[in-house]
């Protein structure tokens, strides 16, 4: 998978790393400048625990055991007094040697300008550099006093056994609880803490006041969350409201954008539940006046263009809320995109019946042809638009009827039992 970000390039990479866990890898470069960055970040749930590692570095080999850290690592060498704070790296796929050589040369940055103004503090760094280097060349084992030392409060570290799957004798691994300020730096609260009624008063979730936070203010806002597109499979945005239809009900509408490859939708549920009886409109399509109707189109609605011997089942086009001529429109682009049959290898006759549908269709949508467009919902949860509220429209015909056993039984009411439901 690539980005592209102004001049550079990033890879991410979803992997496993065996016997450890799912993991990102991120990797960022830039041919312009020569720039070059590497980091992991977890690919699942954070751990119950923490997790602390003790290395014992007997020989070279041990330098080449690769390490995953996280940003939440933190590496000590008590030998040396040495140690990487928390948060203060980003995670990554390294090397115990890895590790000493990015400390060198963080230390060493900026060392000739340190010369300059403070020769002290450079030479006390020089120094210290030194004894970093010097534990590559492992000259001595780091022993019980100077050992290597990784705590990771997230518990998304490790180091690679080279005895796989045998114990490694060299490195110890244990699981620690973490604290109560630890559990606070990956975000973790209890739901006391989260809770509106905490005694101390600073609950992350704090209670509204009476009429703080009306209901009419809620209906009004857009709520927005994170989703991945049908199309590209990038992560989108989808946007959800909640609104009301003048004369019907209150609804859900919702809208998904992707800006990776342009994939649109939106998608129309009622807020309530299904109506006592079916409903069945007829909407004489005669005018401009009548392309305008805003249409509310359920799940469960199939519609029916008798003119034109054309049906529609409830799933093709899902919920929808539209115009007359946006629906019209959707019919015929659904059936276009409905497969092959219009292809090279297609039955003459066939085609040529499709091209005479599709000239009907066209003189529809461009209102020189008149039909009777037909919705028929057995929840009850449609709607067209009446152009004469609140007396009758002459161009809309409602009809409420009672469902079928199987209509019932397909919305799965003939198994529901409301009342007196503890009797078998």
């Amino acid at each position: 998978m690539y980005l592209f970000l102004l001049q550079g390039l990033t890879r991410l990479l979803l992997t496993k790393i065996p016997f450890f866990k799912e993991v990102i890898l991120i990797s960022f470069s830039c041919e312009k400048c020569g720039y070059q960055n590497n980091e992991i970040q977890r690919g699942g749930q954070t751990d119950e625990k923490g997790v602390r590692v003790v290395l014992h570095v007997q020989t070279t080999e041990d330098l080449n055991r690769q390490v995953v850290k996280s940003d939440y690592t933190a590496v000590r060498i008590p030998k040396l007094d040495f140690e990487i704070p928390s948060q203060s790296q980003k995670g990554e796929v390294t090397t115990i040697e890895g590790l000493i050589d990015r400390s060198v040369k963080g230390l060493e940055q900026d060392q000739d300008r340190r010369r300059e103004e403070n020769p002290e503090t450079a030479a006390q760094i020089d120094t210290f550099i030194d004894k970093l280097k010097q534990l590559k060349e492992v000259d001595e084992p780091f022993t019980m006093v100077s050992i290597l030392i990784l705590e990771d409060i997230s518990g998304n570290t490790c180091v690679e056994n080279p005895r796989e799957p045998q114990r490694d004798l060299g490195c110890e691994t244990t699981q620690f609880v973490r604290t109560r300020e630890q559990d606070h730096i990956l975000g973790i609260y209890t739901s006391s803490e989260l809770g509106a009624e905490s005694q101390e008063g600073d609950g992350l979730l704090k209670s509204l006041e009476e009429g703080q936070f009306p209901l009419e203010q809620l209906e009004k806002e857009v709520l927005q969350f994170q989703t991945n597109c049908p199309e590209c499979s990038a992560p989108c945005q989808t946007n959800m409201k909640l609104t009301d239809i003048p004369f019907f009900k209150q609804v859900v509408i919702m809208a998904t954008n992707c800006e990776i490859c342009g994939y649109r939708t939106n998608e129309v549920k009622t807020g309530g539940g299904i109506e006592p009886r079916g409903l069945h409109i007829e909407i004489n399509v005669t005018g401009i006046d009548d392309f305008s109707r805003d249409v509310l189109k359920s799940e469960t609605c199939s519609l029916l263009i008798p003119e034109l011997d054309l049906e529609v089942g409830p799933a093709a086009l899902g919920g929808r809320f539209s115009t007359v001529e946006g629906i019209l429109t959707a019919m015929r682009d659904q059936i276009i995109s409905g497969g092959g049959m219009f292809g090279d290898s297609a039955d003459t006759h066939l085609k040529e019946r499709f091209q005479m549908f599709f000239k009907d269709m066209d003189k529809v949508i461009r209102g020189e042809k008149h039909v009777t467009l037909v919705l028929d919902d057995p929840a009850g949860n449609s709607y067209v638009q009446s152009l004469t509220p609140p007396t009758p429209d002459d161009g809309l015909k409602i009809t409420h009827y009672e469902r079928t056993f199987d209509q019932n039984e397909e919305l799965g009411l003939n198994d529901i039992k409301v009342e007196n439901y503890e009797e078998s």
